[in-house]
């Protein structure tokens, strides 16, 4: 991970409300990212595979369900990075916070969009 690589994918919107969002939850699955930023699946998970290439986030597959969390061997300057960038977000993230809650909480918001086979 180097500084312009964290910058780039910051610097893009959509990219930073998954990485914060997912820096909140700990760990959210793609249907939980389509709901809570109201996109397309299929724009979601071209801004995760570019994380996932820049080792922001790391995957873990469940079934047919790949979720996400951030990288755990992410260098401390990166997160104070991110730990700033989230200062500055909040509001914006309030709704996408809000969107996600409205699933319900975990287990009960995985069963509604995870197992669905």
């Amino acid at each position: 991970m180097d500084a312009i690589t964290l910058l780039k994918c910051l610097g893009d919107s959509t990219r930073l409300r998954i990485l914060l969002l997912t820096l909140e939850e700990s760990e959210l699955c793609v249907c939980e990212l389509v709901e809570a930023l109201e996109l397309s699946q299929p724009k979601i998970s071209r801004h995760l595979a570019l994380m996932k290439t820049a080792n922001l986030l790391n995957d873990r597959r469940q079934g047919q369900w790949i979720h996400y969390r951030i990288n755990d061997a992410l260098p401390k300057w990166a997160l104070n990075i991110i730990d700033n960038a989230a200062e500055g977000y909040q509001e914006e993230l309030a709704f996408d916070k809000a969107r996600l809650a409205k699933m319900g909480d975990r287990p009960e918001r995985v069963i509604k969009c995870c197992n669905n086979d």
